[in-house]
């Protein structure tokens, strides 16, 4: 389930364990078959040789789902064999610089590598993994670093007979609930049969950055932040990712890839004078530290970002609002995403305690029909922009697919795992997780397009138009999102909240666009939906992280600007806290720079669309 805290894009999530890449990919596979021979083990191309790593795996994956079940650690021969059995590897380079204030608070280099493995007994119809046990059928465990086979095969070894073991407990479980609760609504088996995939592509190179260089970097660009007294808190920080991901199963899949990630985002913090928070952030990613903005580009968005968030401070906090407004293209990608993506995840569709608000809406229309929604994986960039939701393999050693899942304002299909649903047998690419996790449907790279664009400078005379049509005095614009979630539980409403970070009144009478603070939109996914007008001619894109029942991982969303005909906001939570009361070191030493009174008022934008 998505909960308030548990989700949005992140501005900035260091992983716990293997790398924020295989901060997202758990083990899994899932097999349809009972006791299939295990299938051939996968070589590299002629020349090339099979990595240590994934041999290690194959090995003793055979051996392990040939033996296993056989008989009982105490002899019992009625042991439930494995009906499928898999190992997902994620072995990561990964370096971090972070500086605040103009000095550096940290410069690291780690190496980890983390086996998940899966285990299901029973069925495919019916496995230890059914219901509310899904998310215990990973158990995961870090692997030596080396190429040691005896070191790596002990590991796995030990992590399998703890993971069967668990999956034994399990579908004793899951078959004493079968026999005692109601027939359950959805009565998919727990596992899709799919064909075995082989590719073996090259290992990500180690993480080779000049330390020294972007030590420097980053440092120079924290310390931008020190020209802003009233920037409390500030981080910049970077992160470098190389990662090799391995995953075989006993279908006979054997799957390598490298994934190669650089990101660097800024936050800063400031308070009003009234107790409210602000914060403003910025990412920006690419497949290398060479991909990244040059640094003067960056220093510029530094000081854009500073200011931004000093007019934030002096800014007039909003009133509750139902009318017009428009989304900007960043706006309306994190929008769909929250609002729209994570009811179109195939297991929302299944499950007692699923929302399940368009389980019965296939084939029908969802949306204006002059929109259009796909998740592509497949895709590593939008024009010049690099999509930090792609991937060539999921999590269960599925290959990406291209998702159509809404044409013309009618819904297709849902996102899916190998949890099959109603009407939906198979996976189609996007079983995804965290490490230590059990993957689900999620999103990967949400594309939203449209039939119905007009230039922003005449989606503004729109939304005046619409705003005067309606009696109000101004519509909405909403600059920047940070973040957002959706609750599509049944126990809750069916609702979702976006927290914006820049938002501007547009008044229809021609006077100056006013900056406003404090605001939250919030609603229903359908009436939001529905109450789409037109979209802008220009795409945008929104990279982050979202978490959700199988962990946080990177995801993408594109979409244009959109004219909304109703959208609800509310006033964020005011805060108690005051301002600090001395004030900030360098401005009693040099008094660097005077950005008015706390009384002052920020100077208004005026003009097109920003």
């Amino acid at each position: 389930m998505l909960l308030p805290d548990s989700h949005p894009f992140l501005p900035v999530q260091r992983p716990a364990r293997a790398g924020w890449r295989k901060l997202l990919k758990p083990s899994l596979l899932l097999t349809a078959l009972l006791l299939p021979a295990f299938s051939a083990r996968a070589s590299a191309a002629p020349g090339e040789k099979t990595p240590a790593v994934l041999d290690a795996m194959t090995t003793e994956l055979e051996r392990a789902f040939t033996d296993l079940g056989k008989q009982g650690a105490a002899g019992d021969k009625k042991q439930l064999p494995p009906y499928f059995i898999s190992y997902s590897v994620s072995d990561a380079d990964y370096a971090s610089i972070q500086a605040q204030y103009g000095a550096l608070v940290e410069s690291a280099h780690e190496r980890m590598r983390v086996a998940d493995v899966q285990v299901r007994v029973g069925g495919p119809q019916l496995d230890n993994t059914h219901g509310d046990h899904r998310s215990s059928a990973v158990n995961s465990i870090q692997l030596p670093l080396g190429d040691d086979r005896e070191a790596l095969a002990r590991s796995l070894w030990y992590a399998t007979n703890a993971g069967y073991g668990t999956a034994l407990d399990n579908y004793l479980r899951v078959k004493t609930e079968a026999e005692v609760r109601a027939k359950e609504e959805d009565t998919s088996p727990d596992f899709s049969h799919e064909p075995a995939q082989t590719h073996i592509g090259p290992t990500a190179p180690p993480v080779e950055i000049d330390r020294a260089a972007w030590e420097a970097r980053v440092r120079a660009l924290s310390q931008v932040f020190r020209d802003y007294p009233e920037v409390y808190q500030n981080l910049v920080m970077l992160t470098v990712q190389n990662e090799t991901d391995y995953f075989a199963s006993s279908e006979g899949s054997a799957i390598v890839t490298p994934h190669l990630q650089a990101r660097l985002v800024v936050i800063a913090m400031t308070r009003a004078d009234d107790g409210m928070n602000l914060f403003r952030e910025q990412t920006f990613e690419a497949e290398t530290v060479d991909g990244l903005p040059p640094q003067s580009l960056l220093e510029a968005s530094m000081r854009d970002l500073a200011e931004s968030l000093e007019a934030l401070r002096k800014a007039p906090v909003t009133e509750p609002f139902d009318g017009p407004a428009i989304l900007s293209g960043r706006a309306a990608a994190v929008f769909f995403h929250e609002v729209l993506g994570h009811r179109l995840e195939g297991q929302r569709q299944r499950g007692d305690e699923e929302g399940q608000t368009f389980t019965k809406d296939v084939g029908k229309a969802v949306l204006p029909s002059f929109l259009s929604v796909a998740d592509d994986p497949t895709e590593t960039k939008f024009g010049n922009t690099w999509l930090s939701g792609s991937y060539e393999y999921d999590d269960e050693g599925q290959k990406a697919q291209r998702v159509d899942l809404i044409a013309d304002g009618v819904l297709k299909t849902f996102l899916m795992s190998r949890l099959p649903i109603a009407n939906f047998g198979e996976s189609n690419g996007h079983g995804r997780a965290q490490t230590g996790r059990m993957p689900t449907g999620r999103q990967g790279n949400l594309i939203v397009t449209s039939t119905k664009t007009v230039p922003e400078a005449e989606l503004r005379k729109e939304l005046i138009a619409e705003a005067r049509s309606q009696g109000k005095p101004y519509g909405l614009y909403f600059e920047d999102i940070s973040s957002g979630f959706a609750v599509t539980t049944r126990s809750s409403p069916q609702a979702f909240q976006v927290i914006p970070l820049v938002v501007w009144r547009v008044y229809v009478d021609g006077r100056p666009d006013e900056l406003v603070r404090g605001v939250s939109i919030v609603g229903t996914p359908l009436e939001a939906m529905k109450s789409i007008l037109a979209t802008g001619d220009k795409s945008e894109v929104f990279n982050g992280e979202c978490g959700a029942e199988s962990g946080t991982i990177p995801v993408s969303a594109v979409a244009p600007a959109m004219l909304l005909k109703d959208l609800e906001t509310q006033r964020q939570p005011q805060g108690t806290a005051r301002p600090p009361i001395l004030p900030i070191p360098s401005e009693q030493r040099s008094g660097i720079r005077n950005q008015g009174s706390a009384g002052d008022s920020a100077a208004p934008k005026s003009g097109g669309a920003r």
